[in-house]
C-alpha cells in the first residue's frame, strides 16, 4: 500500500521501498525484525515511549534502530492510543513485542487495528506464543530455546550445554521468522485485501531451525546427546582447534574430498585413519590438536589459503571486518563513526544500504507527521493514569 507522501521514501531503494511499517518500541528480537525490513527499504517508524526502553546504552549505538524514523507516543497517556492509530490507518505493517494481551489493553490489539485498517499486517513477537501453559510468563532468549532441544545439542558432553549468545533465540527463531511471516502475510493482503496476525514465537522458531536434526534422529543417524555427532564437535574433522598463539582453526572438511586435502596439507596422510572409521575417531582428533598447536593461527590460515579443505580461522568481532574476502565483499560497512554489517542479501535490482544511523527516540516526529500525514503527532499528550 503506497499513500501520498511515500515517495519521500521510495527513492532510497530497496525492493521493501513505498512499504510502511509502525514498530512499538521493545527490546531484541522485534526491533531486529524491523531493522530487517528497514534495511530492506521500508519506511520504518519506531513508537518510542518517553524515558525510552532500549538496551541501556546510548540510542546513538544501537544499530538495530538503523534506517528508521522514531516518534514518541506515551500509549498510557490520553489521546496516545488514537495517534498510534493514526499511523496504523496508513500502514502495511505493524510489529509489537508484548506479551499476550498488553496490545488490546493499550487500545492497539489486532481488532481495533484491522477495523480501521483490514489490510494491515499485524506482526507479534513473544518468546512462548500468543497462547499456551506458559504465554504469560516472562523469559528471555536461553528459556526459550532450552525446552526446545536446540540448546542442550551445544557443548561439551562433559559440561554444561554452551549459551550461543542471543543468536539462535532472539535472531534466528525469533527475528528471522517474523519477518518471514510478515512478507508472506504481506503478500497475501496485496493479493486479496485481507490482513492477518502473524504470531511468531521464538519457540516455535527455534524449532523449527531443528527439522533436518529430528528427521536424522529418526533415521538413527543422530545421537540425542552433545557432541556425538556428526556437526555438533563429536566429529574430530567438523570444530575447532587451538593453535600455538592460544587462538583457533575452524574445520569443516565433512565430504571425502575436503577431507583429503585437510589431511593432506596437514600433514598427516601417513598416520590418519580413514575418515568413516568412527572407532579411531579419538586418535584422529588427538592427532589433529596436536598438529594444530605445533603453528599459529595465521600460519595456519597461510596453510590452507587457497584450499578446498574447508578450514578457516576463528575471528574476533573485531578482527572480522579485516577479514580479505569480507572487506573485498563490504560486508561490513562504517556508518556515522561505528562499523556494523551491511544490510542482507543483495539485490541485483533494487540495492540495500545503511541509509540513517540509529533513530533517536522522537527525532522525526515532525517529519513523519507530514510524510504520513498524522498531524495529531505533533499535539501534546495529556498523562494517563
Amino acid at each position: 500500500m503506497t499513500v501520498a507522501g511515500a515517495e519521500t521514501r521510495d527513492q532510497h531503494g530497496g525492493p521493501l521501498a513505498g512499504v510502511r511499517v509502525v514498530e512499538l518500541a521493545g527490546i531484541g528480537p522485534g526491533p531486529f525484525a524491523a531493522m530487517l525490513l528497514a534495511d530492506l527499504g521500508a519506511d520504518v517508524v519506531r513508537v518510542d515511549r518517553p524515558g525510552g526502553s532500549g538496551l541501556g546504552v546510548n540510542p546513538e549505538y544501537d544499530i538495530t534502530n538503523r534506517n528508521k524514523r522514531s516518534v514518541l507516543v506515551d500509549l498510557k497517556a490520553e489521546g496516545g492510543a488514537q495517534r498510534v492509530l493514526a499511523l496504523v490507518d496508513r500502514a502495511d505493517v505493524l510489529i509489537e513485542g508484548y506479551r499476550p494481551g498488553v496490545a488490546e489493553r493499550l487500545g492497539v490489539g489486532p481488532a481495533v487495528c484491522h477495523d480501521r485498517n483490514p489490510k494491515l499486517v499485524y506482526g507479534r513477537m513473544t518468546g512462548w506464543g500468543q497462547e499456551g501453559p506458559l504465554a504469560q510468563r516472562a523469559g528471555h532468549d536461553i528459556a526459550y530455546i532450552a525446552p526446545t532441544g536446540t540448546l542442550g545439542m551445544i557443548g561439551k558432553p562433559d559440561e554444561p550445554p554452551t549459551v550461543p549468545a542471543n543468536l539462535v533465540g532472539d535472531y534466528a527463531g525469533g527475528s528471522l521468522y517474523l519477518v518471514v511471516g510478515v512478507l508472506a502475510a504481506l503478500h497475501h493482503a496485496r493479493a486479496t485485501g485481507t490482513g492477518q496476525v502473524v504470531d511468531a514465537a521464538i519457540v516455535d522458531g527455534t524449532a523449527h531451525l531443528t527439522s533436518m536434526i529430528h528427521g536424522m534422529l529418526a533415521a538413527g543417524g543422530w545421537q540425542d546427546r552433545r557432541a556425538s555427532n556428526l556437526l555438533d564437535g563429536g566429529c574430530p574433522f567438523y570444530g575447532t582447534y587451538e593453535t600455538a598463539d592460544g587462538l583457533h582453526m575452524a574445520v569443516g572438511a565433512l565430504e571425502q574430498q575436503f577431507y583429503d586435502e585437510f589431511i593432506d596439507l596437514m600433514g598427516l596422510r601417513a598416520s590418519a585413519p580413514a575418515r568413516k572409521d568412527l572407532a579411531r575417531w579419538g586418535e584422529l582428533r588427538a592427532a589433529v590438536t596436536a598438529r594444530f598447536k605445533e603453528r599459529t593461527r595465521d600460519e595456519w590460515t597461510a596453510v590452507f589459503e587457497g584450499s578446498d579443505a574447508c578450514v578457516a580461522p576463528v575471528l574476533s568481532l573485531r578482527e572480522a571486518p579485516a577479514h580479505p574476502h569480507l572487506a573485498a565483499r563490504g560486508t561490513f560497512v562504517d556508518h556515522g563513526g561505528i562499523t556494523q554489517p551491511a544490510p542482507a542479501p543483495r539485490f541485483s535490482q533494487t540495492p540495500t544500504a545503511v541509509r540513517s544511523g540509529p533513530a533517536q527516540p522522537g527525532a522525526a516526529t515532525a517529519d513523519v507527521a507530514r510524510d504520513w500525514g498524522v498531524p495529531e503527532l505533533n499535539e501534546p499528550t495529556t498523562k494517563g493514569s
